[in-house]
């Protein structure tokens, strides 16, 4: 038997798989936040014991008696001070809390993004990073601050909880904005930026590598007999790489939930300061690029929300029905990020005329959520990156008219996987791999990923028009901001 974990930002999740990978068991628990004067926050131990009631519960209710091996993946920032006796020294603060622009301003003075760049892949000094919220803590917090044994992130702590091993997968690490994704090492010159010295931190190791055995304690309160490894896993966007087979150069895993995500392993050599964010990888000396739009899956929320009063699968019923149209939506409500990163982009409709109504709209929204992913295709392929197919997972899989424009304006392939909860799979093939259960990450695929349909491109010279379009509406749209 094999766990994937799931440490999500909503939900922990957990699935349960036999030596042949048949699902035995799926289930989650909620997260529970503190939520006061703007901050994010949770209770670091609280989130490791409800994740060991999960399992109990789950092993106790399919009379399991040994797991060979556990694996983690999910939410990568949340970061948790412990003091010198194990324990979290205040509540874990939450990848969501934005309590540190200010210190962000203050980095962004001592560090320029080409800097940042060259060093972490990320291109901008963001509240949402670790390093940040500790710079925020020497000021505003000095007593956690100056009793900090060791910093951790969320998943680095909830391995140590479980093996009294301290380590950080690189996967995770490249998230901290403190860690030199190149050289694989701490940034030292960040490290001084905000106080602290490198051993406050985890030791740092390879993802998807064994922690330790399940510390005794646990293993009797869980109910198992032997000895359960506990893998530290990975990421979880790079999770669901491998829970859709998506494991060398050419294929995306596109995530369209509120965030679209794009996934997509490097060629080698990575390109060092490319423009597109950059992370270590699931595999020894790989990267991942992970563009991301804030401005995807709730685009297109924003607009069934306050313009139409049908769900989902009504809307995409009309939708089928409609001819193509010249309608255009840019879907920057929220700014862009890749491949421009302009945080002063609006959302902009350009071509209304009488005869359109909600429904064409709706759909000019799901094309304009297209075109950026085809944008940023594009400049992956710029970047040496030969892509083939698109694998789509997310809320936005389920509409077979979303994947179909998406594999039209892209001219790849966009094939829906079987397994829904990539992620929980992916840690799982993780630990089959690890305890020898596949030879390499190629054959776990072949044996675990499942395709359940697949959408064949078909390119109009229409929709070639409307992407130009799209790109001057930009083009034009940056220009009516930068007036005075």
């Amino acid at each position: 038997m094999y766990i994937g974990i799931d440490l999500g930002s909503t939900n922990i999740k957990a699935a349960i798989y036999d030596g042949d990978f048949n699902l035995i068991d799926r289930q989650s628990r909620p997260v529970v936040y503190i939520r006061e004067n703007g901050f994010v926050e949770f209770d670091a131990q609280t989130y490791c014991a409800d994740l060991v009631e999960l399992l109990r519960s789950m092993v106790k209710a399919n009379n399991i008696t040994e797991i060979r091996q556990m694996a983690f993946t999910g939410q990568a920032e949340s970061l948790v001070a412990v003091g010198k006796n194990g324990k979290p020294l205040m509540n874990a603060i939450s990848w969501m809390d934005e309590r540190s622009v200010e210190e962000c301003k203050q980095l962004s003075e001592r560090f320029s993004p080409q800097v940042c760049e060259a060093v972490t892949g990320q291109m901008a000094v963001l509240p949402t990073w670790p390093a940040t919220k500790i710079l925020w803590l020497r000021s505003n917090r000095k007593e956690i601050y100056e009793n900090a044994d060791t910093y951790m992130l969320l998943k680095d702590y909830v391995v140590y909880y479980l093996t009294g091993k301290k380590l950080s997968d690189m996967s995770i690490a490249t998230f901290s904005f403190y860690f030199d994704i190149y050289n694989k090492c701490y940034w030292q010159d960040m490290l001084e930026a905000i106080g602290i010295s490198e051993s406050q931190l985890p030791q740092l190791c390879e993802p998807c590598t064994v922690a330790g055995k399940l510390l005794p304690a646990l293993q009797e309160e869980l109910g198992l007999t032997g000895e359960t490894q506990v893998n530290v896993g990975t990421l979880d966007h790079f999770a669901g790489m491998i829970g859709t087979g998506n494991i060398a150069p050419g294929g995306i895993t596109l995530s369209t939930g509120t965030v679209m995500a794009m996934a997509t392993m490097c060629a080698t050599p990575a390109p060092k300061s490319c423009g597109c964010a950059m992370h270590y990888g699931f595999l020894p000396d790989t990267y991942v690029m992970l563009p991301v739009a804030e401005s995807g899956g709730v685009s297109l929320e924003w607009f069934r929300r306050n313009c139409m009063a049908v769900d989902y699968d009504e809307m995409n019923r009309q939708l089928q029905e409609r001819e193509p149209n010249e309608l255009l939506f840019l879907p920057y409500l929220v700014g862009t990020n890749a491949p421009e990163f302009d945080a002063d982009a609006n959302g902009v409709f350009w071509g209304l005329r009488q005869e359109h109504d909600a429904v064409d709209m709706a759909g000019a929204v799901m094309e304009g959520v297209s075109f950026v992913l085809r944008k940023n295709c594009d400049y992956i392929a710029e970047k040496g990156v030969q892509l083939t197919s698109i694998i789509a997972t997310g809320g936005g899989a389920k509409s077979p008219v979303w994947c179909q424009m998406q594999a039209d304006i892209t001219g790849l392939k966009v094939y829906i996987p079987k397994e829904k909860e990539a992620a929980c799979l992916g840690a799982a093939m993780i630990c089959g791999v690890s305890d020898g259960r596949f030879a390499d990450y190629p054959q776990a695929t072949a044996a675990c990923v499942k395709m359940q349909k697949h959408y064949t491109p078909n390119p109009t010279p229409h929709l070639q028009r409307k992407f130009r379009r799209f790109c001057a509406l930009y083009q034009v749209a940056l220009e009516i901001n930068s007036i005075e």
